[in-house]
C-alpha cells in the first residue's frame, strides 16, 4: 500500500473527527460529501448518512469524556478515506485541497511532521524534528 494513501486518510480522518463538533463542521461535511459526489456518485448519500450519525457519536462523546469513541471515529473516517483513494487515486490531490481548507479549523496545535528519506550507495541522511547535533570524526 501507498504510504501517501495512508498517510494522507489518517490526516483526513484526524481532521475530519475534530470538526464533528465544531462551527466548521456544515463546511467540512459539505466539503467531504463533493468529495464522494465527484469520486463515487453512487455512494454520496450513504456518506452523508453516515457523517451525519458520526457527528451526533462525536458531539456525544464530546462532551462525556468519550475519547475512545472519538478514536474509533477516527479510525472508521480514515479505513473509509484510505478505501476512496485506492478505489479513486485521482481523489487525492482533491482531498488533499479540502484539508488544506479544513485542517487550520480542526486544531490549534502545531501540525505533525512527517518525514521520509531514502539513501543509497554510501549516501548519509540526517532528519530531525527539533535540533540536531551530528559530530563525524
Amino acid at each position: 500500500m501507498d504510504p501517501g494513501i495512508t498517510s494522507l486518510a489518517q490526516a483526513g480522518g484526524a481532521a475530519l473527527v475534530a470538526l464533528m463538533a465544531s462551527d466548521a463542521w456544515q463546511a467540512t461535511r459539505e466539503g467531504v460529501v463533493g468529495l464522494w459526489r465527484r469520486a463515487q456518485p453512487h455512494r454520496a448519500d450513504a456518506v452523508a448518512a453516515e457523517l451525519d450519525a458520526g457527528q451526533a457519536e462525536a458531539v456525544a462523546a464530546t462532551g462525556a469524556d468519550g475519547e475512545e469513541v472519538l478514536s474509533e471515529l477516527r479510525a472508521e473516517w480514515q479505513g473509509r478515506l484510505r478505501r476512496l483513494l485506492v478505489a479513486r487515486p485521482d481523489a487525492a490531490a482533491e482531498l488533499r485541497r479540502l484539508l488544506d481548507e479544513i485542517a487550520p479549523q480542526a486544531s490549534a496545535d502545531p501540525p505533525a511532521v512527517t518525514q521520509h528519506a531514502t539513501a543509497s550507495g554510501q549516501a548519509r541522511v540526517y532528519q530531525a524534528g527539533r535540533d540536531q547535533h551530528i559530530i563525524e570524526r
